[in-house]
């Protein structure tokens, strides 16, 4: 006679391997609450991460702030240490017209204008002028545009015949530019070829001179310039854009 209870006392029920296919209800209940777990911390780790971004973007914030303000003391202290008294003196490049523009688009500096002497009786100090140079591009950086073509003004009236005096003149649009100065970008730009012919700016400046001349609506003057970058310039990344924008000029 088969016992048919056998196998079935206290500790071996329920049978080994029972419900694993679902039939026992106990196993299904837990699913719910390992998902819910699982995206609980899902929920907590994102909240973590996104309070670390906060700080990170508070540390930047706060960087920027600290290099605005370094650099605007490293000027205005550099400016009192270099200029000496000397600065009603100086001759203001910025605050003349830029010149004509004669029918080929070369700008040209007024009758008699001859090359600016430095406004300071100091000798030329390279370092000095790298520092000063420097601190007025970092105005850039943390995009004070007002207080970087100050900079740069200063630079220019201080140092014209800096080395660095070329790309100053060119930095110097580029901020009146960004600050919707047209006039003073213009005048900027155009000095570079009139005050540095030789520079390496020069091309760029022109296709800037150029730009700017558009938005002031004198596509004439515009035209012209791009076709003096093309023609005196040839394989200058100034004059492919220049190519570009000619075609685009009605």
């Amino acid at each position: 006679m088969v016992d048919n209870n056998a196998g079935y006392g206290s500790s071996s029920y329920p049978p080994a391997g029972y419900g694993a296919t679902g039939t026992y209800a106990a196993t299904g209940a837990a699913a719910p609450v390992s998902a819910q777990g699982e995206l609980f911390n899902q929920l907590q780790q994102m909240q973590q991460e996104i309070a670390q971004l906060r700080g990170m973007l508070e540390e930047q914030q706060n960087e920027i702030q600290r290099l605005k303000q370094e650099s605007l003391e490293r000027y205005q202290d550099l400016d009192k240490r270099l200029s000496g008294g000397a600065a009603g003196a100086a001759v203001d490049q910025n605050s003349s017209a830029a010149g004509a523009i004669n029918a080929s688009g070369t700008p040209t500096p007024p009758a008699g204008q001859a090359p600016a002497a430095p406004a300071s009786n100091e000798p030329a100090d390279p370092a000095k002028e790298k520092l000063f140079y420097e601190a007025a591009f970092d105005l850039i950086k943390v995009k004070d545009f007002d207080k970087a073509s100050q900079a740069f003004a200063a630079f220019l009236r201080k140092y014209p015949n800096s080395q660095y005096a070329g790309n100053a003149q060119y930095w110097l649009g580029e901020v009146n530019l960004a600050k919707g100065d047209l006039q003073g970008a213009g005048q900027a730009f155009a000095r570079v070829s009139q005050s540095y012919p030789s520079h390496a700016k020069v091309p760029d400046s022109l296709f800037k001179l150029a730009d700017v001349e558009q938005r002031l609506g004198h596509a004439d003057k515009a035209k012209a310039i791009l076709q003096q970058v093309i023609s005196q310039y040839p394989g200058s990344s100034a004059a492919q854009l220049a190519q570009r924008d000619l075609q685009r000029l009605p």
